[in-house]
């Protein structure tokens, strides 16, 4: 079984018994018997001073984009949320910072460039930046593997929170790797540490580490959610349902416009390849078309390796824009604290996708508008690798 950075870190605690402690965590940060660190920590002795919670909360009570209020998980934790109301929220305040002299960061990343876990981190990097202040990356896998990359990287123009790393939609990196990736582009004057794991190694997919899954928010409740992810998440900018309201988010997809069998037809090419997609209709409990019946399709992944998440949802939003180009719309308003560009094209981390679909360009020449890109970037990462 894979030791993650967290493991590592308990079989040396004696060094870390003087110092002042915060925690960036949430309900993932757990050891292989399930135990939460922020407990475990303190039996042994440890100064645990505050901890800082991401998007979701502790423990992940909250949907998406729905601020976090302190939240009290035992006596004696001060609990700060980085997820308020507002921007301003997703960056501690410099007072907070000032009694502590260690950050350890410990949450389970998805591997997708929009899961917002690891962009606090960057956050809070830079927040850290000029200070006597370590922060340290209790290593996790990337559940998706660390070999392969997907999608174009992002233009500096769309940064977000659900884009902060110059990196392809699907990166290919775990957290600390993400780390160390970030303190280079940035120059951060920081003291960064990242604890590896032992045992993992790029090839392997999470079922492959013997670790368990542990959702790490509230639509995240499978491997398989995870699976495709990296590209059913593209489906928050569009009007049509990614699956909250079910039991199966991200894994099926649907709107009242669509008819399960017509789209269908149009889903052939080597950007499902890997996948079997399965007419289907479901009724929404909340979110989008709350208590309405729906059509779409379900995804299910058959082949791990040559699946493609990110290419396979822009050509699904290909043919719902070409089977019905005036039902099918681009979301507009407030996304993750932005209101003046589409939650598409932040996601997606340029317009340019947006505006090929809606131009009418066939998918495979949209999806090969990024490839080089990905080649570029498979050579630029390995810099940063800490693990074969």
């Amino acid at each position: 079984m894979v030791a993650t950075g967290l493991d590592i870190f308990l079989e040396n605690i004696e060094r870390y018994r003087n110092r002042t402690i915060g925690m960036i965590v949430n309900q993932t940060s757990v050891t292989s018997d399930l135990r939460y660190s922020w407990n475990v920590l303190r039996e042994n002795g440890l100064k645990i001073r505050k901890i800082f919670s991401p998007e979701h909360g502790l423990f992940a009570t909250e949907q998406d984009q729905i601020a976090v209020g302190n939240q009290q998980p035992a006596p004696d934790f001060e609990v700060i949320s980085l997820y308020g109301c507002s921007a301003d929220t997703l960056i501690p305040e410099s007072a907070m910072l000032d009694d502590l002299d260690l950050i350890l960061f410990d949450i389970q990343d998805i591997g997708a460039r929009y899961y917002t876990y690891v962009n606090t981190l960057a956050l809070f990097m830079e927040a850290a930046a000029g200070r006597d202040l370590e922060i340290m990356v209790l290593d996790r896998p990337n559940p998706l593997g660390g070999d392969l990359v997907e999608g174009p990287l992002l233009d500096m123009a769309y940064r977000s929170f659900v884009g902060i790393f110059p990196v392809p939609v699907r990166h290919g990196m775990t957290p600390g790797e993400l780390a160390l990736l970030y303190r280079d582009w940035k120059m951060l004057d920081i003291r960064l540490t990242v604890l590896p794991m032992q045992g993992w190694n790029r090839s392997m997919l999470f079922p492959e580490t013997g670790l368990p899954w542990v959702p790490p928010s509230p639509n995240m409740p499978s491997v398989e959610t995870a699976a495709v992810y990296p590209g059913m998440c593209l489906f928050e900018g569009l009007n049509a349902s990614e699956g909250r309201g079910t039991t199966t988010p991200f894994q099926l997809f649907g709107a009242p416009f669509i008819d399960p069998y017509a789209l269908l037809e149009q889903c052939e090419g080597p950007e499902f390849d890997g996948l079997f997609l399965r007419p289907t209709w479901f009724k929404p409990t909340f979110h989008k078309f709350r208590e309405e019946t729906i059509g779409g399709l379900w995804l299910h992944v058959c082949d791990h390796r040559r699946f493609r998440p990110f290419a396979a949802a822009v050509a699904l939003t290909a043919a719902i824009c070409k089977l019905y180009p005036l039902d099918l719309h681009f979301l507009h308003g407030v996304y993750e604290f932005n209101d003046t560009i589409p939650a598409f094209d932040l996601l997606a981390g340029n317009d340019a996708i947006r505006s090929a679909i809606l131009d009418g360009r066939d998918a495979a020449t949209v999806i090969s508008s990024w490839k080089q890109e990905e080649t570029d970037f498979l050579a630029a990462k390995a810099g940063f690798h800490l693990y074969r």
